[in-house]
Order: C-alpha cells, then structure tokens, then sequence
C-alpha cells in the first residue's frame, strides 16, 4: 500500500511539474519510457511523436534575426510543420475552423456522439485505416437514414463528424462527435 501511495503521489508531482512544459519538452522527458512499455505506436504515430521532438529544437535548422540598430541577434529554431504537431498547426487549425465557421449556416446544431466498446480497441488499433473509414461511413450512414424518416426530421441534414481516439486522460478511446444541422428549416435536429 505505501508503495501504491508513494507512486501516485510521485505520479501526481510529474503532472503537476509537466503542466509548466511545452509538448515537446513533455515527449523529451516521457516518450522514451513510453516505447519502452510494450506500446506499438503506428509508423505515422512514431513519425508525429519524432517530429515534435525535433520541433524547435534545432535540430530542423535554424534562422537568425539581427536588429539593424543595436545589432541585437536573436535565433530562431525552425519547427517541424507537421500536420499534428500542436506548436505548428495552431494558427493554422484556427484559420481552418473559421473557413468552417463561414461556410455553416448560422443555426442551432444537435451534437451526437457514437462511442464504441472497449473491447474492440486491440481490433481497432490493428486496423486503423479500415475501421475508422467505416466508422465514419456508418454514423454518417446513420444520421441520414434517421433524418430521412419523417418520423424525425423528412430530410437531409447537414453533418460534421469528428473521430476522436483518445479521452481527456489520453487513453486509447475511439468515438466519433456529430454535428446536424437541418438544412430545410434551420431548426435544431432531434430536438
């Protein structure tokens, strides 16, 4: 029991010395211990994880800014651009969402979520490309085949779906977040 105890208490400590850390200082310190715990990261999840490693690091090159006046130098370490890498994607997730936000018609939303068991997840891990496809093809599959029942709505939504694989703990959690819209009369969905 002292033992568990002294565990948690050194795992709560990491958390809270981790919340000061940038992602990348936080794979610096972490990701080596978590390859090394039998995980099976994808060749693209290896590919992100080493990206943002390397992600201002200076690994990647560098640039040099010098102040014409004074002659005050600063460096510049270049960053990773990958797709997934929170440091380099921000600006441009931003832009992206108020691209989406523009071309949405300005109307109230029902939010669905599909969530599968947990006992599919060695399946699902193993066959990612496959099941997330079908797992996007058959919430959208269901949504409209709901909607289309005049029972519920008698027409065609619009949807956003959003697969999440993770929960807020970060544990390996597939469910996808739906967005309707009805796009006839600007009403809230299933309401």
């Amino acid at each position: 029991m002292e033992l568990l105890l002294r565990s948690a208490l050194l795992t709560v400590w990491q958390v809270s010395a981790m919340n000061d850390l940038k992602i990348r200082q936080i794979f610096e310190h972490s990701y080596g211990a978590y390859s090394a715990q039998k995980h099976h990261p994808s060749d693209i999840q290896q590919k992100v994880a080493h990206a943002i490693l390397d992600c201002k690091s200076g690994k990647l090159g560098y640039n040099i800014s010098q102040c014409s006046d004074c002659g005050h130098m600063q460096i510049h370490n270049n960053s990773c651009r990958n797709r997934s890498c929170p440091n380099c994607q921000a600006v441009l997730k931003e832009v992206w969402v108020d691209k989406r936000r523009a071309e949405v018609i300005d109307s109230p939303y029902f939010h669905v979520v599909f969530t599968l068991p947990h006992q599919l997840n060695p399946l699902i891990y193993c066959n990612q490309k496959l099941l997330y496809g079908l797992l996007h093809r058959c919430c959208a599959e269901t949504l409209l085949e709901l909607s289309a029942g005049k029972k519920y709505l008698g027409a065609q939504p619009g949807i956003i779906q959003v697969l999440h694989t993770w929960n807020q703990e970060l544990d390996y959690h597939v469910h996808m977040h739906n967005d309707k819209w009805d796009i006839m009369t600007r009403e809230v969905v299933f309401s």
